[in-house]
């Protein structure tokens, strides 16, 4: 097996929870290097940006960023003007527009570009998607919430523009709900709650459309107490399926399936090894496109203001 040096760039919360310990149950990969301000990995050479990693280190053929994705595209372009495959973390950027483009780069590069969705590599996506295949779809139902506080403590970013608010994990079930469904869908409404002190989103519920008639509902909502809810529940003409845990479980008709996976980001990086083997790119915009969408037709609403500290006075 060919082993592919690869550099990691944003040495952040996803970075040491998911990435590194991706990269080094990967056969296929070795961190030969990262890029970050605030301290890297004990062990790995470390470069403060990437313009000097890219520089110093042009053996490494692989780049995989994490950092906010305001910042990611330079990054990223950056990389593949220097000849190197690119992975990019969700969401693959701060705009359609610019994934595109960068979908273009790496054509005319001959390079690998993979926006990922880690949702879709849920150890119960693939079993979900082959059973509703060739299935009548009735209703859908998505209820993605959790606790900011938790998942996001102190990360300033994912409040302002570009950041997308609620929609960084609500992103998530939109990619998950993609990737399952036989039947394409289209938003046609949407309400933003929207923090007084704040430029994205807290909350968001939306509507969408598909074929038959066919309506779908998503609540997105950061103010959940008592533990995540991380669901989708589809009515079918043969029963009802409904993946909870971010995907990761599977009930039909209420009875849990079998379901067997390597988990979300092992996968991704597995699939990443594949891209550049073959000389392809994997590049879907179709969840930024429903973002975008419910940004532009949906109703704002303002709420009560955020504070991480909640002993904080508004």
């Amino acid at each position: 097996m060919t082993v592919t040096d690869i550099a990691l760039v944003g040495i952040g919360k996803i970075a040491r929870d998911q990435h590194i310990p991706s990269i080094a149950a990967d056969p296929a990969f070795y961190l030969a290097a990262t890029v970050s301000g605030s301290g890297g990995v004990e062990g790995v050479e470390n470069h403060a940006e990437i313009g000097a990693m890219l520089a110093a280190r042009p053996d490494i053929p692989a780049v995989s960023l994490t950092m906010p994705p305001v910042p990611r595209f330079a990054a990223a372009s950056a990389a593949l003007a220097a000849g190197r495959h690119v992975m990019l973390e969700k969401p693959p950027g701060a705009s359609i527009a610019e994934v595109l483009k960068l979908e273009r780069q790496a054509r005319a590069a001959g390079k690998t570009l993979f926006a990922t969705w880690h949702s879709r590599h849920a150890e119960a996506a693939d079993a979900a998607r082959d059973w509703l295949a060739g299935k009548g779809i009735r209703a859908v139902r998505v209820d993605w919430k959790e606790d900011v506080r938790k998942w996001h403590p102190g990360q300033d970013w994912i409040w302002q523009p570009g950041g997308l608010g609620v929609f960084d994990p609500g992103i998530n079930a939109l990619s998950l709900l993609s990737k399952i469904l036989p039947v394409s869908l289209h938003l046609t409404g949407a309400t933003l709650s929207f923090p007084e002190n704040r430029a994205a989103p807290i909350a968001a519920d939306l509507t969408f459309v598909g074929p038959d008639g066919l309506r779908a509902e998503a609540v997105f909502d950061w103010r959940q107490e008592g533990g995540e809810i991380w669901q989708i529940e589809i009515e079918t003409d043969s029963g009802t399926l409904k993946l909870t845990e971010g995907g990761a479980r599977l009930h039909i008709d209420g009875a849990e399936q079998s379901v067997e996976a390597p988990g979300e980001y092992p996968s991704l990086y597995r699939r990443f090894a594949e891209l550049i083997e073959t000389g392809q790119s994997d590049v879907d915009v179709e969840p930024l496109v429903h973002v975008a969408d419910a940004f532009m037709l949906g109703r704002h609403i303002a709420v009560a203001a955020f504070h991480d500290d909640p002993q904080e006075i508004s």
